[in-house]
């Protein structure tokens, strides 16, 4: 079995339901070693570049008002886990992606819902496979954001403006 890394992210719905401590309880149950977290505003940006694989769909817009918080004015929770088979074992830890058809011991068949409206609130996302996993992170984090990159890095010199601390 090959070492992989997996994200997961707490949506909006599940941070407000304030549930990331009970999730990363039951992520911690998978023996699997988080490399990576923080909170992030999901730009228009990042939401589409996520959901690329979906643009076609008919539920792409509300997708991606769902994923930047819009339905619910919370940020996301992105986390990144590392072990042998860790976007299996992720997974199956969170359950399928329906919550009415997810397992009622795993994270979506405990938290999510289905709205009125039939919309998916299922609280987090998880790397399908390997290859997704590494696309995936390497969107939400850059390497000195992991406590371990296990993808190829390279140093450049970039100048950008960043905020800092007022003295």
């Amino acid at each position: 079995m090959a070492v992989e890394q997996g994200l997961v992210l707490i949506k909006p719905d599940g941070v407000v339901k304030q549930i990331s401590g009970d999730v990363m309880n039951r992520l911690a149950d998978t023996g699997l070693h988080l490399v990576g977290a923080k909170m992030v505003q999901v730009s228009q940006e990042l939401a589409h570049a996520h959901y690329h694989h979906l643009k076609d769909k008919a539920f792409f817009k509300e997708l991606i008002d769902y994923i930047m918080g819009k339905l619910h004015q919370r940020p996301v929770f992105a986390l990144v886990y590392e072990g042998e088979s860790a976007c299996e074992r992720l997974r199956k830890a969170i359950g399928a992606t329906n919550p009415e058809e997810a397992e009622p011991t795993s994270i979506r068949g405990k938290y999510g819902r289905i709205t009125s409206k039939g919309v998916f609130e299922n609280v987090v996302h998880a790397s399908e496979n390997p290859k997704e996993a590494e696309r995936e992170i390497k969107l939400w984090f850059a390497p000195q954001d992991l406590i371990h990159a296990m993808y190829p890095t390279e140093e450049k010199s970039v100048e950008q403006k960043v905020k800092v601390w007022r003295n």
